[in-house]
């Protein structure tokens, strides 16, 4: 191989990347945004400026104004006259809804179009593992929210229905951010310690394909997770059907 053509072979290494397209700059923007307000960067209360965002994201208001848009039909900010966006919270009523609602979409996660996992999937899962037994070792809010968010993608990932996957999706978000605000009263580890087993446990439904059981287990676990809050609100947490 000639100097010339190591030269031109290192120009095309060097290559810069593809610029995002319009759709897959609105999408990150959305992501980063969903995520502050779920790991409470932005608190309840909080109120967005079109311009700061516009400005740290180099882009014009027309794009931020569609992302808060998304994040107003999601439930996660409000738009009030006068005021601006402002980050929305969850009271108690609205959680027990949507409580309810996900432990009945649960069940549906491995019966509407199941897609099988390959091992690098099932890999990702061992790894979500292995990251909980090192938070563990000096256990973070943050991170077990960060944690939790993580494996809600992988099993997201597991129906092939995408209304489902998007009223889903939906759902969680709209309560992450309260397990984060109650985690004092829960207790990380007794919230870790529950977390791993669901994931242990759905990492060995996997493994052997067996999609219906991912729905009854992560169901329960929702219940479990939904029951430990309303004990440690105060409230009465009773679900029906269970």
């Amino acid at each position: 191989m000639t100097l010339e053509t190591d030269a031109s072979a290192a120009t095309v290494t060097a290559s810069p990347p593809r610029p995002l397209s319009a759709r897959e700059r609105f999408e990150r923007i959305y992501l980063i945004l969903r995520d502050r307000i779920c790991l409470l960067d932005y608190p309840p209360g909080s109120r967005l400026s079109e311009e700061e965002l516009a400005q740290e994201f180099e882009i014009s208001r027309t794009p931020v104004r569609r992302v808060l848009a998304r994040l107003e039909s999601e439930g996660l900010v409000q738009s009030v006259h006068g005021v601006g966006t402002i980050v929305t919270d969850v009271d108690i009523e609205e959680l027990q809804q949507v409580y309810h609602l996900r432990l009945e979409l649960a069940l549906l996660v491995g019966k509407l179009s199941p897609i099988p996992r390959t091992a690098a999937d099932l890999d990702r899962i061992r790894e979500l593992i292995a990251r909980c037994d090192s938070d563990m070792l000096n256990p973070d809010q943050r991170a077990f929210l960060q944690l939790n968010m993580d494996f809600f993608t992988e099993l997201s990932g597991m129906t092939g229905n995408q209304p489902l996957r998007d009223i889903s999706e939906r759902l969680y978000f709209q309560v992450a951010r309260v397990v984060l605000k109650m985690m004092p009263q829960l207790g990380l580890v007794e919230e870790f310690t529950a977390f791993r087993r669901e994931m242990e446990e759905v990492l060995a439904a996997a493994e052997i394909g067996d999609w219906e059981s991912i729905g009854h287990i992560r169901r329960a676990h929702i219940s479990m997770s939904f029951r430990r809050m309303m004990r440690h609100a105060g409230a009465a947490g009773d679900l029906e059907g269970n």
